[in-house]
């Protein structure tokens, strides 16, 4: 018996479906190609696997791009728990923005190819980002760490920089790089 949203679905399915969707994204982060074969290999699955949980390119390529949305704002209020407000943002941005940025470069171009209508893409990223940048920002305000004037919208603008990231070359120092200007110009 299951109740509310409890998954149906086998152990061994869950982990077939994330290992999928790693593997893409992982894919999609260098290159905007997506070959079944090469996911259903590097995920330990046979190709009938993969087009079992997406029977399209395109939805594996639009379940990449929200599962890695999703993640930017769920992991947010975990992060403030864990860590101080600055300790947070900057976590934040390194290891889970500039990631799905670097992701979204390959991404971009697949969805484009993929999708034959804008309609059938997630709408909400930017609103996403916006949302875990006004709470990281919020926290951060309130220990007076920065101005209580920056608006979200500006920082996002700053961060949009991470798009150009090389997941080849020093990204979290080029990371780190870019997020202490911007923190220089939010302080207090």
């Amino acid at each position: 018996m299951t109740t509310g949203s409890v998954n149906p679905r086998r152990a061994d399915t869950r982990r077939n479906h994330e290992a999928i969707l790693n593997t893409a994204a992982r894919s999609l982060a260098c290159s905007e190609q997506v070959s079944f074969n090469h996911i259903a290999k590097q995920a330990g699955v046979g190709v009938g696997t993969v087009y079992r949980h997406f029977p399209t390119t395109e939805a594996l390529i639009i379940a990449v791009y929200q599962r890695e949305l999703d993640h930017l704002g769920e992991v947010v209020p975990e992060l403030l728990e864990r860590h101080e407000p600055e300790r947070a943002l900057r976590t934040w941005v390194t290891d889970h923005l500039a990631h799905y940025m670097m992701t979204k470069r390959g991404l971009a171009k697949a969805l484009v190819a993929a999708t034959s209508s804008p309609a059938e893409l997630p709408v909400n990223a930017h609103e996403t980002l916006i949302e875990a940048i006004t709470a990281l920002l919020r926290a951060n305000i309130e220990a007076g760490n920065v101005r209580s004037d920056v608006n979200p919208e500006t920082v996002l603008r700053g961060l949009g920089g991470l798009f150009y990231l090389n997941p080849k070359h020093n990204w979290r120092e080029e990371t780190a790089e870019l997020l202490d200007l911007i923190w220089r110009g939010m302080r207090v």
